[in-house]
């Protein structure tokens, strides 16, 4: 079963991580064409943006961390292991960061945002560290 849970795990979470470094990418692209008063490529931004963020980012958000608990309830051990607090830590991180995108999201839905584009070529960059981090961590195990 762990396997099983595992595979899933894996799964969801390079879907999540697809959507964290797409959906901050199509910022850059929507502040781009605000700034220059494109109107019909805001309109697409807009329904992209929505369909990403609903339709997969936080379904996959809420897999990997289903896919997740369920290992930890297999293997509570880890819990007790410092690699496995700072892994849960950045988790923590990237669904703060999952959730700031969403204020991004609707700040853009209502014309709202003022965030530069070379702001969200920045933001973009967070999900990377985590990334590295989370994997080094639950591979390496190093404390």
């Amino acid at each position: 079963m762990y396997l099983w849970l595992k595979a899933l795990h894996l799964m969801t979470m390079v879907t999540w991580f697809a959507a964290l470094f797409y959906l901050p990418r199509l910022y850059v692209y929507h502040a781009m064409a605000r700034d220059k008063g494109d109107d019909q490529a805001i309109a697409y931004f807009k329904t992209m943006e929505r369909k990403l963020y609903r339709g997969i980012m936080t379904p996959s958000m809420i897999l990997v961390l289903i896919f997740g608990g369920a290992m930890l309830y297999l293997v509570p051990g880890w819990l007790s292991q410092g690699w496995m607090h700072v892994k849960l830590t950045f988790v923590v991180l990237l669904i703060a960061y999952h959730h700031v995108c969403l204020i991004y999201l609707k700040q853009f839905a209502q014309d709202r945002c003022t965030k530069s584009h070379t702001f969200f070529r920045w933001f973009n960059e967070a999900p990377v560290i985590a990334l590295v981090a989370i994997i080094l961590l639950a591979v390496v195990k190093p404390f």
